[in-house]
């Protein structure tokens, strides 16, 4: 037993390839010869027809067993399911959510939709339209809309009735984003939708009970993106558009503002880190923002403090911000040293990357 065991884990050093870039892996699928991290086993338990898992360390491994994933390894692996992974289709790593990965390893080992370009057919087609369940901007209910994304128009548009033939909303694939929020939205399948409306972001909320159905909407909208993108600027390489084609915020969480004579007794609010959008919103789910404030370069006159004005009073919380632009001083509190830490930190990312050209107009 003990030859066993050691010889499995010289064989998990050797052989490991990075899946979802965890990076001590301790289980493996010894029905598809590949390492596992332990989220990831969790979920391969999803399709056990398909993936047997046993750990590393714990569970006896046969001859057998050995010899098998000893032959196979992930980098066969992933030579062999992820042959035809489309450029702009979402990878997810260990730091998504469930159902990213969850529908990534059911896309690559039940599906095989990157060994058959026909399965990619769903969001790889240019046109989608279909229903999805989606939150009222005042009662909060939740009702079924039908959608459709159109590549050729370069837009997601919805219906507020079935036979409606002007849509209630036209969303541009210049500015529009998707990003996957169970746990704001409640549903363990929650997308928010965002776009640029009258230069306000506009937040949609959205889910279906199918997981597949919901991340290839996703993915069609990315399809999207990369298009509008390939048009809009013919000379420039796919590379540089696949990291923007979907984005997820920096941070998100609570904390107490005041208003801009800083005598205003400090009120909670939530905040969303969006690129270099700072947005605030009375309730996590709001269709608009209360404000939001452009957070530019270092070098043209923006900055943090991880403290508050000595004058400034009616603050609950004790761990201060200041952020600092060109027109005036934004004063914020968070509850603990934690989230002020966490804060500065996605600040900083901000900050000390370079403005491109469209940024300015944006300022």
């Amino acid at each position: 037993m003990k030859q066993v065991w050691v010889k499995t884990v010289f064989i998990k050093h050797i052989l490991y390839g990075y899946v979802c870039f965890c990076t001590d892996p301790e289980w493996a699928s010894y029905t598809l010869g590949v390492f596992l991290c332990h989220s990831c086993s969790g979920l391969h338990r999803n399709i056990a027809q398909i993936s047997k898992v046993k750990s590393l360390l714990l569970d006896p491994w046969s001859s057998s067993e050995i010899e098998f994933i000893n032959s196979v390894g992930n980098n066969a692996a992933k030579a062999k399911y992820e042959k035809m992974v489309p450029a702009f289709y979402y990878r997810p790593t260990n730091k998504d959510c469930q159902l990213l990965r969850d529908q990534w390893i059911r896309a690559k080992y039940e599906r095989k939709e990157f060994m058959f370009l026909e399965q990619q057919e769903p969001y790889s087609a240019g046109y989608r339209e279909g229903f999805l369940w989606k939150r009222g901007r005042d009662n909060g209910q939740y009702l079924n809309r039908k959608f459709i994304l159109s590549e050729r128009e370069g837009v997601l548009k919805y219906f507020n009735k079935n036979d409606a033939r002007e849509p209630k909303a036209i969303m541009k694939m210049d500015t529009i984003n998707a990003t996957f929020q169970p746990g704001k939205i409640g549903t363990p399948h929650g997308m928010q939708i965002t776009y640029l409306k009258d230069n306000s972001t506009r937040n949609i909320f959205v889910y279906h009970e199918d997981g597949k159905e919901m991340v290839d909407w996703f993915n069609a909208i990315r399809v999207a993106r990369l298009h509008y993108l390939q048009v809009a600027f013919p000379g420039a390489p796919d590379s540089e558009w696949l990291p923007k084609l979907t984005r997820n915020y920096l941070k998100e969480g609570y904390m107490e503002k005041t208003g801009p004579k800083h005598t205003e007794g400090f009120k909670k609010r939530w905040f969303t880190m969006d690129d270099r959008r700072l947005m605030y919103f009375k309730d996590p789910l709001d269709a608009y923002a209360r404000g939001e404030v452009f957070i530019g370069n270092k070098d043209h006159s923006y900055s943090v403090l991880p403290i508050l004005p000595p004058s400034v009073q009616g603050y609950h919380w004790q761990f201060g911000i200041t952020i600092v632009t060109p027109d005036r001083k934004f004063l914020v509190t968070c509850e603990t040293e934690k989230d002020r830490e966490d804060w500065i930190a996605a600040f900083q990312i901000v900050l000390n990357r370079p403005m491109l050209p469209q940024e300015y107009a944006g300022e």
